[in-house]
This record gives C-alpha cells, structure tokens and sequence, in this order.
C-alpha cells in the first residue's frame, strides 16, 4: 500500500479505516442523501441547506423519496448541491417528483425546472430515459449492470443511486474522494473508478450506513481543505506523520 513520506522519508501506510475515524470524530453523522420532505438541516457548515437526517439510516422510506435521490443523483453531474435542491423544488413544485409526472412534463416546463442544476437540456434527456427505466423495474432493485446500461448513468451515479435509494453497499467513488486519495497518496494520480473504490473498500466495513457516512465524510472534508491548491489538510496529514 502507499503511503505518505514522514520527516525521515519513511513511508507510514495511511488506511482507509484510519481516514474514516478520523473524519467521523472531526464531523459525525452526515445524515445524507438530503430529502424534500425531511426537516433535518445540514450537520455541517458547508452548503446550509435542509433534508439531512444524521444517524438515521431508515431512509427513504417511500418510493417517492427513492425516485428523489435518483433524480437528484442524476442533477449533482457537475454542479453544486445547492443549485440541485433549487431544481428540486421546482420539480416538487409541479408535483414532478414522480416517474409518472415527469413523463408527462413538455420539453420546455422540464428543462425550465432544473435550470438551476446546469446542463438542463442533457440533464432532461438523462432524466426521462431514467424515469422510464424506472416504471419498468416495477419496485425492483436494479443491479448495478443494469443502471450502467441506461443512458447518462456512469459508475458515480449508478452506485450513489443503489447505495442511497435502494440502500445497497456499493461505494461511491466522486472527485473529492480520489482529490483526498490523491493527496495522501493512497493512490496513484491516474488511478481509475475501479481502484479507487477497491482501495476504499478493502478496509471498510461493508454495510451501507458506513458507506453512506465515509462518502458524505469525504464530500465534508474536501470542501474544507481541498478547495484550491496547494491542498493543505492538517487533520489527516497530521495523523498519517503521528502513525
């Protein structure tokens, strides 16, 4: 395993379960994936917005919410969380938030709804080959390979929407995790989805709330410390040099 170099230039192995200790002493519970119809707000500082649930891992509990995360999964593509939960509201607004609904939408009410995400007029394509994807699972929980297989769905959004929506431990591997990886040298610079995930889950409980947890966790954390460069990350820098 890499490691990062200590002050004599001896390599100390930073693993997967020291970074997710470490960031879940700093943070806590995330409480993540944010709902419409939850009155959490957000645990953290960043991005002061609502529909967290820290510590409770019941959710979604409606297929309503199930369709929500799918949806938002497929609006986070390259932008912010906030400008989503904006195309969100406007989704719920027309009561779109449904497979059903939002078949129904026209083109133009459609791409005017999730404007906020960006990329509206792809965005909108992704959506309505999801939402009729959707009506033909029937309630099933679709297999990895099947989600790959829709149009617009990448390895990201598939695993953040089997692990969030359907409550299934496939780890989400995004930008600020392989940023953090990355930098600690866990991994190499032109490491793929693949291995990176591989790394994360070696030394990971399987289960979903601690998959959930370690990837909001990153998501916290990197918005802090990994904003710009040059990275400077003293919480877990100055851990891996003290092991």
């Amino acid at each position: 395993m890499r490691g990062i170099t200590s002050k004599v230039n001896t390599p100390v192995p930073v693993t997967i379960t020291i970074i997710y200790n470490r960031l879940f002493d700093a943070y806590g519970p995330q409480g993540w994936w944010p709902l419409l119809e939850h009155d959490g707000s957000n645990p953290t500082r960043t991005g002061a917005i609502t529909g967290y649930h820290p510590g409770n891992y019941r959710l979604p509990a409606t297929q309503r919410q199930q369709f929500e995360i799918c949806v938002g999964a497929i609006l986070t593509q390259n932008t912010a969380w906030t400008n989503v939960e904006k195309a969100l509201h406007n989704l719920d607004n027309i009561n779109a938030v449904s497979a059903e609904r939002l078949l129904e939408l026209s083109d133009d009410t459609l791409k005017a709804a999730i404007k906020p995400s960006g990329y509206f007029n792809m965005k909108a394509k992704k959506l309505l080959g999801f939402a009729t994807f959707w009506l033909e699972l029937d309630r099933r929980t679709p297999k990895r390979d099947e989600l790959l297989a829709v149009w617009g769905i990448g390895p990201e959004t598939a695993d953040c929407m089997r692990l969030y929506a359907w409550q299934e431990p496939d780890f989400v591997i995004d930008a600020y995790t392989r940023r953090i990886l990355e930098h600690l040298r866990c991994i190499p610079a032109d490491a793929g989805y693949d291995e990176t995930r591989a790394f994360c889950v070696d030394g990971l409980e399987p289960t979903v709330p601690v998959y959930q947890e370690c990837h909001a966790l990153f998501v916290e954390h990197a918005k802090r410390h990994y904003a710009r460069r040059p990275f400077v990350d003293p919480l877990l820098t100055r851990l891996a040099l003290a092991t």
